[in-house]
């Protein structure tokens, strides 16, 4: 993957410059000079055909109890068709860029002020069998705004725990099971006086 951004890269300096020497217009500078680009897949199997599991855990809303706890509101359009926003716990924005009978692509919008990931996700339902499927979280985002490897790499290894537990929810509910309930947050102690 790596090598391909690299590719793409370097075949897009390449226009630019083409272009530039052909008196057309240099393109505007990037919003993020130097991205880092990296990517999540995360898969796990499930003991029932693809159609069914998608009817269960694929519409655009339903991340909101596949991922416990968190909150999921239709700001715009209808769920399932290009073009619909979800909010999600009051402030995290994202939109329907993509889909197919089995699978949805979302991107989150670009904020005024801060730094730009160029986040998308990718779930899809793929059959296996006739009874079953694998179910397929694909991320995509920019991590150039991380303080070095390490911290690039503590930041996907985070991405890729939270990420599997959605999975293994959306397992749980496809095969016809119910979730267990979420641990309670940790208390917080008072404070010293």
């Amino acid at each position: 993957m790596k090598a391909l951004l690299a590719a793409a890269v370097s075949g897009l300096t390449l226009l630019a410059a083409t272009a530039a020497s052909a008196g057309a217009p240099a393109p505007a500078p990037l919003a993020v000079p130097n991205p880092h680009y990296d990517s999540v897949v995360m898969e796990i199997d499930v003991n029932r055909p693809a159609a069914q599991v998608w009817a269960r855990i694929g519409k655009f809303c339903d991340i909101g109890e596949w991922f416990q706890g968190l909150s999921c509101v239709m700001s715009s359009g209808k769920d399932g068709e290009l073009g619909a926003v979800r909010t999600l716990n009051g402030s995290i924005i994202e939109i329907l860029v993509a889909k197919t009978d089995l699978s949805h692509t979302y991107t989150q919008p670009v904020r005024a002020s801060g730094f730009y990931q160029l986040y998308h996700g990718t779930i899809e339902a793929k059959p296996t069998s006739a009874t079953t499927t694998k179910l397929i979280y694909s991320l995509f985002f920019d991590n150039s705004n991380l303080a070095d490897d390490a911290a690039r790499a503590a930041d996907k290894n985070n991405r890729r725990t939270r990420f599997m537990e959605g999975l293994r929810n959306m397992k749980i509910l496809a095969e016809g099971g119910t979730l267990p309930k979420p641990a309670p947050a940790p208390a917080v102690p008072a404070p010293a006086r």
